[in-house]
């Protein structure tokens, strides 16, 4: 993307304007004074999942944060991912704007472009030369970076393997698509007298599962030529992996079909799945209460999941970064804090919760071990969704879910992959 994209879509001005709110002018001219007698408060937005599937990671940041600057008031506050976005936008439209905020990676783009984040020094933050590229990508724009790789996600197959043995005789899950749709058809036979039982529990809104299949047969949701964006799910290849997504939820998926994924592991715990194809750290979810079921957790386990022609599913390549807003006028120590909060003892606490470090030199030793291999080893083939100025309009607008609803209600795949290029390219262009 180029900065004379932007200006042609009319929002250079609002760059403008939104900068001269923040930016370095308004970084803290307290910032010489010695840590021990810094004042003032850092507020941090985290997601929930800082709270209940990692609370150590902030406990032990809170602590070094505080050993430097004792004066200084930190506030975490916890936010959900529902309500995420416009909490923000209103935040950053007022007076009340986190200095640090966690954002998922597909909406990293839209609070960069519209100059909302503060640029970032690489060299400030703990294994920087190993990051994940595809979560680094997320927060660079035109060579400069404009946030911090937090932990990343990998979708794989999450299964119940009593129901594997059960069904197959066998509690290994199949290598291949072909022998994990025989061994789907047993499990089916075997549970036959439960029609609310699903082999494989794919949820028809699903469309980060949709678009891996779309991946796999060599499409993409869009492409570009470097300056412009162009949406690309009526080519051949796209369509044959949305068809082949919908037919697996056709056949498999005996619950409603219309639903997105959001309660899947939920799902599992109650019995009614013998595979989700979810990220890894989903497995816990699955059998720890008060949601998740204790008794199944010598049950679930995570593999890859195999896509069609022999080979894995691409994965997802989710997860979040940490950002500084422009509007801060405590940068620095918010600065400091996304240091300490992403150096590698602690990303290390996110290890020992099986859940993806943001660099490969401690990613690499869960490749080898049996609870995190498969998402693992999905990150170097993974995908990300297109890095363009209004994507996040097009999520917004819920197109991908739409149409994926549509088809699944009658209409052509050749006629709704048509209707979601129309709109998407009506907006992948435009910052949003």
């Amino acid at each position: 993307m180029k900065r004379k994209l932007i200006a042609a879509v009319g929002v250079a001005t609002m760059i403008a304007g939104v900068a001269a709110c923040g930016g370095s002018d308004k970084k803290d001219d307290k910032s010489a004074e010695k840590p021990a007698d810094r004042t003032g408060t850092v507020t941090v937005w985290l997601m929930a999942e800082s709270q209940t599937a990692w609370p150590e990671l902030v406990k032990n940041t809170t602590a070094q944060f505080k050993a430097k600057y004792p004066k200084v008031n930190l506030k975490i506050q916890y936010q959900q991912w529902s309500d995420k976005v416009q909490k923000l936008d209103a935040a950053l439209a007022g007076s009340s704007a986190p200095d640090v905020v966690e954002l998922g990676n597909t909406e990293t783009m839209t609070y960069i472009l519209n100059g909302a984040l503060a640029p970032v020094d690489k060299s400030q933050f703990a294994n920087s030369a190993t990051w994940i590229k595809g979560l680094e990508d997320t927060c660079t724009y035109q060579g400069k970076l404009y946030c911090v790789p937090y932990y990343a996600g990998a979708r794989v197959a999450i299964y119940n393997a009593d129901d594997f043995k059960a069904g197959t005789g066998s509690d290994q899950f199949p290598a291949t698509e072909d022998a994990l749709t025989a061994a789907l058809d047993k499990i089916e036979a075997k549970k036959g007298s439960d029609k609310t039982y699903s082999p494989l529990y794919l949820p028809g809104q699903y469309w980060y599962a949709a678009m891996s299949y779309v991946k796999a047969y060599g499409g993409a949701i869009a492409t570009t030529d470097g300056t412009k964006w162009t949406a690309s799910l009526e080519t051949p290849q796209a369509q044959q992996g949305i068809q082949h997504f919908i037919d697996l939820v056709k056949k498999y998926n005996h619950g409603d079909q219309t639903k997105d994924e959001a309660d899947h592991a939920n799902v599992m715990a109650h019995g009614k799945a013998g595979v989700i194809y979810g990220n890894g750290w989903e497995a816990g979810s699955v059998v720890t209460p008060p949601t998740g079921n204790a008794k199944l957790k010598d049950a679930i386990k995570t593999a890859t999941m195999p896509g069609p022609n022999g080979k894995a599913l691409p994965s997802f390549i989710g997860g979040s970064d940490l950002a500084v807003i422009s509007k801060s006028k405590v940068q620095d120590l918010a600065k400091e804090f996304i240091a300490d909060y992403t150096d590698e003892k602690n990303e290390a606490a996110l290890v020992a919760k099986a859940t993806l470090p943001n660099n490969t030199t401690q990613l690499e030793p869960m490749k080898a071990d049996p609870a995190t291999a498969a998402a693992a080893n999905a990150v170097p083939d993974a995908w990300f969704t297109p890095i363009a100025p209004g994507w996040a309009a097009i999520e917004k607008q819920g197109i991908l879910k739409t149409m994926l609803l549509d088809i699944l209600k009658g209409k052509s795949v050749a006629d709704a992959t048509k209707a979601a290029d129309d709109k998407i390219n009506s907006l992948i262009n435009n910052a949003s």
